[in-house]
């Protein structure tokens, strides 16, 4: 799920985005503004995936706006003046949504920055751990990861046709490595991938061949990304 805010300098406007993004299982809404200003604030302390940002703003204009967030902050112009088409795709726009527009319309835009998004996240996330192990160096596929498990100084990485690669690491300098929205500490001694995880019931993941427990301290956060994901 990707997180957005809204920047419409009407109310209404505003309105109908947050019904839709309701309506959304891709994109969670965090804040609405009707002034740039309080926008920017927000987004110092706050960085976001997306905008769905009006381009006829009084203070500045959106085009202008979209030039002072980071760069790497998706955007979806909406307006009702088709002529700043144009300009909004010079930016790299994900989309342009000209007003009144209906919920297929902004689904559409929505997906479009869904995908643009996947395809970074793959994209900057590396493919191979090079792991030390005894006086050499493994090169282990991530996709291959079935489960981690601590053992006192080590670490159990768990791989098909149980296989397993012994590594004197913590799980922290692991998780370092590893993308936050693919793997998942659970418990002090385990770490998971969500793309092998086959259910969760009360405090217990399931994987294709384990039970793997959920510790104390990590049940909310296991809660909070799996109704995300």
């Amino acid at each position: 799920m990707i997180t957005a805010i809204a920047i419409d300098d009407e109310p209404l406007a505003l309105n109908v985005i947050e019904a839709f993004c309701r309506k959304n299982e891709e994109v969670k809404l965090l804040e609405s503004f009707t002034e740039t200003t309080a926008a920017l604030n927000y987004l110092k302390n706050t960085p976001v995936n997306l905008l769905f940002l009006d381009i006829n703003m009084p203070a500045i204009s959106g085009i202008e706006f979209y030039k002072l967030v980071p760069r790497d902050t998706m955007v979806i112009f909406t307006t009702a003046y088709s002529e700043y088409a144009v300009e909004g795709f010079n930016l790299n726009a994900i989309d342009y949504l000209l007003k009144p527009f209906d919920y297929n319309r902004f689904s559409s835009a929505v997906e479009k920055a869904t995908e643009h998004y996947r395809f970074k996240l793959q994209a900057q996330t590396p493919q191979y751990l090079l792991i030390k192990v005894d006086y050499s160096v493994m090169k282990i596929p991530i996709a291959d990861i079935e489960y981690v498990e601590g053992l006192d100084n080590y670490l159990k990485i768990h791989l098909p046709e149980k296989k397993s690669v012994m590594a004197r690491m913590s799980m922290k300098s692991l998780m370092e490595k590893l993308s936050e929205n693919e793997f998942i500490r659970v418990h002090r001694s385990y770490i998971v991938p969500f793309s092998k995880v086959q259910a969760v019931r009360n405090k217990t993941i399931y994987l294709k061949n384990i039970e793997i427990p959920v510790g104390a301290n990590y049940v909310d956060q296991v809660q909070q990304l799996f109704k995300q994901k």
